[in-house]
């Protein structure tokens, strides 16, 4: 029986196709069934010689209205400062054929399929009984927040607490007419940050708005009321309030001996890495060996195991460059056998 990389199971009639911004690895036989991989958003290109990044396409706005500030109305674009594009997705798939899964909508009352077109919204007021909700229905709701974010407090930027913070969006000026206005309501705001309100998404956000290199970030925030109080948390009832000044002191060091300026580019996601060479090695029919991960061991004498900890981050610092060479030479060696091993 031929392996699993060979011509008979993973065909060389492998074809590339671009939809929709994003490539898709089609190929012809994977273990004698049909499958499709889409690679991840990556920077490098993978072992099939395909660019991980997709076409750069200019972010859309999701919300155009005006920023007020007192008399002031500045027309502005709202656009989202996150993506998930990067995270790799998976498809639900048959596991006997490999057929990607519908999900169907199904009338139980009238035991068929029913379409889009004959879908409505509704709100269960009373077990069992609906009203229904049409769209005209919700562009009859007319706050002021569908096509205003009034700042009617300003504090410190400093002052909210990253628990309340949701998600974060760009605001830029809507036309060159609102530039001006924009950038000097940008410089009057430093240090500042300014509250509000806006409706997105079906729903009205509490936002907090502050300057950001040459535009204002917006962050939607959580009400009060949707933040968990610390207090409700019953396994911090045994933890003390007092610690002895010695353990205090050796943890200080500990973290001292960490600090560094921030710089989040430094930090890479570990875990998406190596998903994405399990897929690879899937696609070209390697075996995967996964690594054990150790369990961290348990703190038994907290005195012991600061000092250390002080102590390895000494030698590590000591520890010249070169020592370092040898051990990523061979996992590049052993990453180029037939047999990948993953982290």
């Amino acid at each position: 029986m031929p392996g699993a990389g060979s011509p008979s199971q993973v065909q060389r009639s492998q074809r590339f196709s671009a939809t929709a911004g994003t490539r898709t690895l089609r190929l012809g036989t994977l273990h004698g069934r049909t499958g499709t991989c889409a690679p991840a958003n990556q920077s490098t290109k993978n072992r099939f010689g395909l660019s991980d990044n997709p076409p750069y396409m200019a972010p859309r706005p999701t919300w155009k209205g005006y920023l007020k500030v007192s008399l002031v109305n500045i027309p502005v674009k709202v656009f989202p400062a996150t993506e998930s594009a990067a995270a790799i997705s998976f498809n639900q798939l048959h596991a006997e054929c490999q057929t990607r899964i519908q999900q169907k909508k199904w009338c139980p009352h009238c035991d068929r399929e029913v379409t889009n077109a004959e879908i409505v919204k509704g709100y269960e007021f009373e077990k069992g009984r609906w009203v229904v909700v049409e769209d005209d229905d919700i562009q009859k709701v007319r706050v002021e927040s569908t096509r205003v974010i009034d700042l009617v407090q300003f504090t410190d930027d400093t002052a909210i607490d990253p628990i309340y913070v949701d998600r974060a969006y760009y605001l830029a000026p809507d036309g060159g007419v609102a530039a001006d206005a924009f950038a000097v309501m940008r410089e009057g705001m430093a240090g500042k940050a300014g509250i509000g309100k806006l409706a997105l998404y079906g729903r009205e956000y509490l936002v907090a708005i502050r300057p950001q290199k040459k535009g204002l970030v917006m962050y939607t925030l959580h009400h009060d009321a949707e933040i968990r109080s610390i207090e409700t948390i019953e396994e911090l009832n045994s933890v003390p309030t007092k610690v002895r000044p010695e353990e205090m002191k050796l943890a200080r060091q500990v973290i001292a001996t960490f600090e560094s300026e921030l710089n989040l580019k430094d930090y890479k996601d570990d875990y998406k890495e190596g998903l994405r060479k399990i897929i690879d090695a899937k696609i070209a029919g390697e075996e995967i060996v996964a690594a054990e991960v150790p369990e961290p061991p348990r703190v038994v004498d907290l005195m012991e195991a600061l000092r250390r900890s002080l102590d390895s981050v000494s030698t590590e610092k000591k520890t010249p460059a070169k020592a370092k060479i040898a051990p990523a030479a061979k996992a590049k060696a052993a990453a180029n056998g037939k047999k990948r091993k993953t982290a």
